[in-house]
């Protein structure tokens, strides 16, 4: 049996530790011991960069927005999916995520980092974003574990009301704003609605095979402030009338 080998580690914000593991040849990075990404798990990942970027397929010269670069799988496919012409711009936080991708994950993720579409910015993702009005037509946002953060507790800004206005201000008019979670939650569907978006839930495989498996599923939120350019399927949110009781309120209906 190959053994598990700990490549690196960093120091998250919030003073955890980060540590990066190869065992044969998977990846997956740890925040004080608890599991954040595995490249085993990664389809979610792609499905992210797929219901974010589907109205763009045809756009001559798009420009995205992916929130955290993980080990690169969203990245890989929206350079995949997008023309010679497109502009990625990847905000990280954390400066060993974006070291070890270029040292030890160029054989899973193709060296994506000096593909000359992508532009790395270092920093806080919420003041990046609030500085780009009108800029992005597509923000990916795959941060710690979707609105129940795990690894910094200041990626809870992210998700409230002020990262959620921020992201609508810097979409283009026809532009979306994908969001990847290891757990649904109403109580983020219903803020993005309150901001003015048409939302579309979505559960996705975590790997390939695992389709059907509630264990082993992820969830993708879709949002536009058009509605025609949603992908099809998922889940239809919508926020509970005001003289609906707890007991009466209806499921949200699912599109197939």
């Amino acid at each position: 049996m190959k053994p598990t080998v700990r490549l690196a580690t960093a120091r998250t914000p919030d003073g955890g530790e980060m540590e990066l593991y190869r065992h044969d040849r998977d990846f997956s990075i740890k925040i004080n011991g608890l599991d954040l990404m595995n490249s085993r798990q990664h389809e979610s990942e792609l499905e992210l960069a797929r219901l974010g970027c589907a109205h763009l397929t045809r756009s001559k010269a798009p420009c995205i927005l992916i929130g955290g670069l993980g080990l690169g799988y969203t990245l890989r496919q929206v350079l995949n999916m997008l023309n010679p012409h497109t502009k990625v711009v990847v905000s990280e936080l954390m400066s060993a995520v974006v070291e070890w991708n270029r040292e030890f994950l160029g054989e899973i993720n193709g060296r994506l980092l000096e593909d000359e579409r992508v532009e790395i910015k270092m920093g806080d993702l919420v003041t990046h974003i609030s500085r780009s009005n009108n800029r992005f037509d597509a923000i990916l946002l795959d941060i710690d574990n979707g609105p129940s953060a795990m690894a910094d507790s200041g990626n809870t800004r992210l998700y409230g009301y002020e990262g959620i206005q921020a992201c609508r201000h810097a979409l283009r008019e026809r532009g979306s704003l994908a969001v990847w979670a290891t757990e649904p939650s109403k109580e983020y569907e219903r803020l993005l609605m309150s901001c003015g978006f048409h939302v579309r839930r979505y559960r996705v495989p975590a790997y390939k095979g695992s389709k059907g498996s509630k264990s082993q599923s992820r969830f993708v939120w879709v949002a536009s402030g058009d509605e025609t350019i949603l992908p099809p399927g998922g889940g239809e949110p919508r926020l509970p009338l005001q003289n609906e009781s707890k007991g009466n309120r209806r499921r949200p209906r699912e599109r197939h």
